[in-house]
């Protein structure tokens, strides 16, 4: 009796676009894991002096500071919304796009410049001594500057335009059917609002919300200057001040949950409230024109939040900056701008390649770890910077101290601190926290990329790296020149990964305004926050045009 053979099936090693996929995934999920696992294992477990000492504070501040900022950013970038998109007052159409401009101030350098304006010799407390005889502060009342409210205050102001941003997009999509039934069914104005505009319109506004809140949860620079102790301002103290890096650990994973909640309620809330338009001729609704005291109670409820979040900052740093020229020529400012440029420029080429890696990886592997590894990495954007130092410093300082031992045992020579020495744990940081914006913009632009193109280029013998490079990057290049924009000018911007990571006597522009303004010489600051605010106004000016 003849055997007969059976086929082996050989197994089917995964390609080298899925196995880098893979990796690349892994390095940006990497800080969250350690910052859970230092949390959970730490060496000096500190968590029930927490609990009974410091940490309800900071969590009752917090949630005060979140709720505050996304309270009033909500009502504010909604409010200004509706208004642009249902109604034409004077300077509507400048109004649209300048409303997009306190992106460009960091909320610290808000925080700065409000303190300078209203403070005891500022101008306006000035004003008024001279203008009712006043002596001293015990002649009038003026509230507190550095306080809790305040700094709500300020980061509403910075921060509203994201809400903003997502409402006038979904008021823009709505249509001019169901505005005509409810003004035939003898609906008002704010009855249109209330009961049509804004129900459409909610999924969008808690997106803007749930982005505003988490960047309440990650300033530092703000609640630190206004002397206001959150979970961020914890994580500083418990770390640099009582050396104990499981309890920042331990503050870290806290920060992590409240980030992993708004975004869990942010979905349900967008799942849970899904409308479809059912006509076939959708029509956009038209914009009601306003004459006499509406119009100009239009235009003056819009030029508010402008002037507070953009034009009072941008004013004050800018007459500092003219009042002291001098320092424009300090060595130590353009140190930190080179430095900057070098850091933010290398982790913004950085993302944008590892960005376009993985999403092409993910595109041509028929793994499914790749596939579910994906929407993992865009965690680093709402992971605070302080929870990413804490990931990322320890155990790279564990490495370097491992790595350095070795090489003194067998060699006798101290090569020191090679990864925590250097940028390179900044720059780590500032790709692990900005990676999901070049994953978006890679993920969208190979989306509109057809799939018979890369099948043409394939059936004409090309590999799949240069069906990336002849197809895909000709097609995409707008889109990368945008991304690598957009990530440079976050890492220019970002303070608290850069506070706890930077190697010793090492400035960036973010650190040079937070240091000098720290020591109230905001005259010092002020060229190095002319610059930040420069960047800031590049990537607006990009987003102003990719939503017209």
């Amino acid at each position: 009796m003849a055997l007969t053979e059976t086929p082996i099936r050989r197994m089917r090693l995964p390609s080298r676009w899925s196995v880098g996929a893979v990796i690349i995934a892994v390095i940006v999920v990497a800080p969250i894991v350690a910052v859970l696992g230092i949390a959970l294992f730490p060496r000096e477990n500190i968590w029930p002096h927490l609990l009974s000492t410091t940490l309800p504070r900071y969590l009752w501040t917090t949630a005060r500071l979140m709720f505050g900022v996304g309270l009033i950013a909500a009502m504010v970038g909604t409010g200004a919304a509706w208004m642009v998109a249902r109604y034409d007052f004077p300077g509507r159409r400048w109004l649209e796009w300048l409303l997009l401009l306190p992106l460009a101030i960091p909320a610290y350098v808000g925080a700065y410049a409000l303190v300078d304006f209203l403070e005891y010799a500022g101008p306006v407390q000035t004003g008024l001594r001279d203008l009712f005889g006043w002596q001293t502060s015990r002649d009038y009342w003026f509230p507190e500057i550095r306080s809790l409210g305040a700094a709500i205050l300020v980061l509403s102001a910075a921060l509203y335009p994201y809400v903003y941003l997502l409402a006038r997009a979904a008021f823009r999509e709505q249509s001019a059917s169901s505005e005509e039934v409810a003004r035939s069914l003898g609906a008002g104005a704010f009855g249109r609002f209330w009961r049509i505009g804004l129900p459409l319109a909610r999924p969008a506004i808690a997106a803007g919300v749930a982005i505003v809140m988490m960047e309440s949860i990650n300033d530092f620079g703000t609640v630190d200057y206004f002397a206001v102790q959150t979970l961020t301002t914890g994580i500083f103290s418990v770390w640099l001040e009582s050396n104990n890096a499981g309890g920042a650990a331990q503050i870290a994973s806290v920060v992590l949950f409240l980030v992993v909640l708004l975004v869990v309620l942010e979905k349900v809330s967008r799942r849970r409230m899904r409308f479809f338009n059912l006509s076939t001729r959708h029509r956009p609704a038209m914009r009601k024109p306003l004459t006499g005291a509406p119009a100009w109670i239009a235009t003056t409820a819009c030029t508010i939040p402008l002037a507070v979040g953009f034009v009072l900052p941008a004013g004050v740093i800018l007459s500092h900056a003219l009042d002291n020229a001098e320092f424009w020529t300090d060595p130590a400012l353009w140190r930190a701008g080179l430095n900057t440029a070098v850091v933010g420029g290398s982790a913004a080429i950085i993302t944008v390649l590892a960005a376009i890696f993985l999403v092409y990886g993910v595109r041509l592997s028929g793994q499914k770890l790749p596939r579910l590894l994906m929407p993992v990495t865009t965690i680093g954007y709402a992971a605070p910077g302080a929870v990413l130092g804490v990931g990322i410093l320890i155990p790279l300082a564990a490495i370097d101290n491992a790595v350095a031992d070795a090489i003194w045992g067998a060699t006798g020579w101290d090569p020191g601190l090679l990864l925590t020495g250097t940028a390179f744990a900044l720059i780590l940081a500032y790709c692990v926290r900005f990676f999901a914006i070049a994953q978006g913009a890679a993920d969208a632009a190979m989306g509109r990329v057809s799939p018979n193109l890369p099948l043409a280029a394939r059936s004409l013998g090309r590999n799949e790296g240069q069906v990336l490079t002849a197809i895909y990057y000709p097609l995409m290049r707008a889109s990368v020149a945008s991304a690598l924009l957009l990530v440079f000018v976050d890492c220019v911007k970002e303070l608290p990964a850069t506070l706890l990571l930077r190697p010793f006597n090492y400035e960036t522009l973010a650190t040079r305004v937070h240091e000098k303004a720290s020591l109230e010489a905001l005259g010092e600051a002020a060229p190095a926050a002319i610059l930040v605010i420069l960047f800031g106004l590049a990537a607006v000016g990009l987003l102003a045009r990719a939503n017209r």
